[in-house]
């Protein structure tokens, strides 16, 4: 007989209770996947994948510990158990951590208004037929040379977490994507760019096509880069990156990091940390969004919350031990996979758009650099000191002029996002919904 998710976590739990854990969470996860890749029109590289893990986390008073497998057997399962009460009873005492008491647990876990699960389930050809469309358009773009790959996936995730506190919650999404990598030029004068899109359902996917012409565009408008000039200049996060950096705030404003003190925002709770005016929302109900949800991985129900509203940090993102250690209410933001116990994690965020689009912000601009990639990355937590390899385009009189590459950016995070101003070109469809960001006055170490 086949075993369930819901039937793993069961065994789990009651090998757990027979090797003597006073309380135990198991959760089982099963994951499909099919992935295709193209090259030169033809099959480059597929991938078909299909399993099964599980993890089980066990508790002897208020000593902790994790265990987690691919193999379900019955006899593993005991074993598994037996490991993890022997490894919890030499474990370092843990104050904060624990289960959720029984009237915390959310009421209603039922997912189905989020519309996370497309039922279609696609044929490897199909998958095949929508590379090679992307990649066939990219190179119809004029300038591109080549490709370094052109791919369509497709995953399929089921979930099941169950406590001894009455914790028993089921989960299940679907993925779709399509990419394209482009180059133009050849030797040393090549550069490469991509596009792609991802989305929970595959009538919402970008069409191939366009994921091609996208992509070739900006590889061939990325030809003849050069370094920008070195000096301090205002700077534009396009879009497509701009993420990144509100992504350093919520990282800061994460109740683990506050907790071990290594975070630049933990005195900064009721400071602004953003202009005035700007909100940072969380989002957990949105429909289709990658990082929607009903309840988080410790049974809590969540609910939309404001992370920073009119500039202001309105406070921490927290799970269980984290909430018990700062002594504060948790934000039902616990994440958690297969090995080791939950921790706060932010799914969907949006921040409020600007008023002003892309191209009105690089006329305010002046001269500066937009950036469009970044690689590499210096942070200091404590002080959030900003260092990262850049490149773009650079503009004079609000106009793109060359692009530039080999750069460095720096600055600090605290004065950085204090001054941001935001565009109005935000992708809705996108878990973290921000729009480009001109920053003033970050140097520049290019040429």
């Amino acid at each position: 007989m086949t075993q369930t998710l819901p039937d793993l976590t069961a065994a789990l739990i009651e090998a757990a209770r027979r090797a003597g854990a006073d309380a135990a969470d198991a959760v089982a996860v099963a994951d499909e996947t099919l992935s295709i890749e193209v090259r030169g029109g033809a099959l480059e590289h597929a991938e078909r994948a299909e399993g099964m893990e599980i993890g089980l986390r066990v508790f002897v008073g208020n000593r902790v510990a994790s265990v987690q497998s691919s193999d379900t057997r019955a006899e593993m399962i005991a074993t598994l158990a037996e490991r993890a009460v022997a490894m919890a009873r030499i474990a370092p005492a843990d104050p904060w951590a624990g289960l959720a008491d029984p009237d915390q647990l959310a009421r209603d876990t039922d997912a189905a208004a989020l519309d996370l699960v497309d039922p279609t389930r696609p044929e490897p050809a199909a998958l095949e037929e929508v590379a090679l469309a992307a990649e066939e358009a990219a190179l119809a773009v004029q300038g591109v040379t080549q490709m370094q790959a052109a791919g369509a996936g497709w995953s399929h995730r089921r979930s099941h977490i169950e406590g001894t506190n009455g914790l028993s919650v089921s989960g299940e999404r679907t993925g779709w994507s399509t990419s394209a990598v482009a180059i133009s030029g050849s030797g040393l004068g090549m550069e490469r760019d991509y596009f792609g899109d991802a989305r929970t359902h595959r009538a919402d996917l970008t069409s191939a096509e366009e994921i091609g012409r996208i992509a070739g565009r900006r590889a061939v408008d990325r030809s003849g880069a050069i370094k920008p000039p070195t000096g301090r200049f205002p700077v534009i996060y396009d879009e497509r990156i701009s993420a990144g950096l509100i992504g350093h705030l919520l990282a800061a404003a994460s109740g683990a990091a506050v907790a071990r003190g290594a975070s630049w925002l933990k005195d900064a709770r009721g400071e602004a940390v953003l202009p005035d005016g700007l909100d940072l929302i969380e989002q957990p109900h949105r429909p289709r969004a990658s990082g929607s949800r009903v309840v988080d991985a410790e049974g809590l129900a969540t609910r939309e919350r404001a992370i920073v509203r009119g500039g202001v940090l309105q406070g921490w993102t927290m799970d269980l031990a984290t909430a018990r250690q700062l002594d504060e209410v948790p934000t039902a933001s616990a994440g958690r996979g297969v090995s080791g116990g939950p921790s706060p994690v932010v799914g969907n965020v949006a921040l409020t758009q600007g008023t002003h689009s892309k191209q009105e912000l690089l006329a305010q601009m002046g001269t500066g650099l937009l950036v469009t990639s970044l690689i590499g990355s210096s942070i200091n937590p404590n002080t959030g000191d900003y260092s990262r390899g850049a490149s773009g385009f650079w503009i004079e009189n609000g106009e793109i002029v060359r692009p530039v590459n080999e750069c460095t950016l720096a600055g600090n995070l605290r004065d950085m996002l204090r001054g941001i101003v935001p565009a109005n070109d935000a992708r809705t469809h996108l878990s973290r919904v921000v729009p480009s960001l001109l920053v003033e006055g970050l140097t520049i170490a290019g040429a």
